[in-house]
């Protein structure tokens, strides 16, 4: 793009523009459970972890690094992921044959839509993971445009640093496989500079690779855990909603990319692309995976559409039309894609969702229960009273070296180790997530003290300590974690360490 291009600057505002919403809007509500997971794992650098590969860790280092801890240097990264986005959505509606106004249509369409707003709000794989799905199809279109090998070489090279970050784009490389080979460019498979780029990639890959066979393969646990608690719950008909309701006004976009994909003689070289989108929606459909893993897919239909509607859309009236149509659609919901408002009128705004529009299934968390606020915003409060209140319970005990702070969930130990910072405290030690590489194996000098945190003491506790205090709780209705307590549990009957190693050992 010219730098003196008029669409290169109104792009460029763009860009700036969403960076600002999010930036500006994410301070609404406190961390997420899933930052504070993330972000914990900046403070442990390592070639993969319990659930995720290890590019969000090393992003979370960086950033703290530069930034600290607070919610800015959390929500900093994906804000500019979010601009970078808009640049790269745009490149691919020009590749596409789109002029200025394509570009600009497609850069608005993934702005206003509710998956491109939440998903570039909160620091976890998912944004980088939107990003590497959409560069892979930049690269591709690219290669078809001009046949340049450098494309094929990039290709392979980006299919590996992607894997470092989610392992969710090896769906779209596997069908991408089965696919090519039924089209004209099944030479590829042949061609050096595309062998190369594979060999870098699994280079790039190999380290977590090893990582993943030296710990045993958690990633094939998480799969497991994951369709026992999560995705059991899914359903095939919401599924599919979601695939209309999550781009929002920019299914006016998605729609008409399949359609053009399929249909007009400008696209025809790039129709296994529409066939390679519609495999990875019905496979993730017969896999019951959750409805959000599509949206990797719809930013290349999203650009695909902006160039559909300005082969059709000849006047100016007509086009700004569109625009001013797709962002008076967006307008009344942007509060569900990013918390423009305080809780309380997130509270308010949702309530008339559901007692006026019926709609409670915004509300509804994974396990089918409905709330008063989505999943997503009731995971973004009470953190920082916890950590509040675990400090004041912390500053209680009287020998800080013969003490630790266990959490039950990640969610605690990443409020306790992120939050907590402010408060000197120290990281928590908890079973879950990644968390668990973590845990001394036992402590010297032996434990006279612990912090609890959860709901309440296990009869395990209540048996090992004399004395156990409730300091307080996390008292916001509306936090998913509401009643999480914190309790100082003191005076052991026996030696800590033996209790510590049996935990260890029925934990394995």
């Amino acid at each position: 793009m010219r730098l003196n291009s008029k669409y290169t600057w109104l792009i460029f505002l763009l860009a700036i523009i969403n960076v600002a919403i999010h930036l500006y809007f994410g301070k609404n509500l406190e961390y997420h459970r899933d930052e504070l997971l993330y972000f914990s794992l900046g403070m442990h650098p390592a070639f993969g972890y319990a659930t995720v590969p290890p590019v969000i860790g090393w992003i979370a280092w960086l950033m703290q690094n530069l930034f600290g801890y607070s919610v800015f240097a959390v929500r900093l990264f994906p804000a500019l992921m979010g601009g970078v986005m808009v640049f790269l959505i745009s490149a691919i509606a020009k590749e596409l044959g789109g002029s200025g106004y394509a570009r600009i249509l497609a850069a608005v369409g993934l702005m206003v839509s509710v998956f491109g707003l939440r998903t570039f709000l909160l620091f976890m794989p998912v944004h980088i993971d939107l990003m590497f799905w959409t560069l892979l199809f930049y690269l591709i279109v690219r290669y078809i445009n001009t046949s340049s090998d450098k494309y094929l070489f990039l290709i392979g090279l980006t299919a590996g640093i992607a894997l470092l970050n989610k392992y969710l784009i090896g769906l779209l490389l596997f069908i991408l496989i089965i696919i090519i080979p039924f089209t004209r460019y099944r030479t590829i498979f042949r061609n050096r500079k595309f062998l190369f780029g594979l060999l870098a990639g699994l280079i790039v890959f190999l380290p977590n690779l090893i990582w993943q066979i030296v710990n045993g393969l958690p990633v094939i646990n998480h799969l497991g855990e994951l369709a026992r608690t999560q995705l059991v719950h899914v359903s095939k008909t919401s599924f599919l909603i979601d695939q209309i309701a999550s781009p929002t006004a920019a299914s006016l976009l998605t729609i008409a990319g399949i359609i053009y994909l399929f249909v007009n003689k400008d696209a025809r070289k790039y129709r296994f692309l529409g066939l390679t989108v519609i495999s990875v929606i019905i496979t993730l459909i017969l896999l019951q995976g959750k409805s959000y893993y599509t949206q990797g897919v719809f930013p290349f239909l999203i650009a695909a559409g902006a160039v559909s509607w300005e082969k059709i859309l000849k006047t100016k009236l007509a086009r700004l039309f569109l625009v001013f149509l797709i962002l008076i659609i967006t307008l009344p919901i942007i509060p569900i894609g990013v918390p423009v408002f305080k809780k309380e009128k997130l509270v308010e705004y949702f309530n008339h969702l559901k007692t006026k529009y019926g709609m409670d299934f915004m509300c509804r968390f994974e396990d089918n229960s409905i709330h008063s606020l989505p999943q997503d915003y009731a995971d973004m409060l009470g953190w920082k009273e916890l950590a509040a209140v675990t400090a004041r319970a912390w500053d209680m005990v009287p020998d800080k070296k013969a003490a630790l702070i266990y959490c039950e969930n990640y969610g605690q130990a990443g409020a306790v180790t992120i939050i907590g910072r402010k408060y000197h405290l120290p990281e928590a030690v908890c079973f879950s997530e990644s968390f668990r590489y973590w845990i001394p194996k036992q402590f010297d000098p032996d434990i006279k003290s612990i912090i609890y945190i959860n709901d309440e003491p296990g009869d395990d506790i209540r048996k090992l300590f004399r004395k156990i205090t409730k300091e307080g709780s996390i008292s916001d209705p509306d936090a998913r974690e509401f009643g999480t307590s914190v309790y100082l549990c003191e005076d052991p009957v026996s030696s800590f360490n033996e209790f510590w190693t049996a935990r260890i050992k029925n934990i394995k």
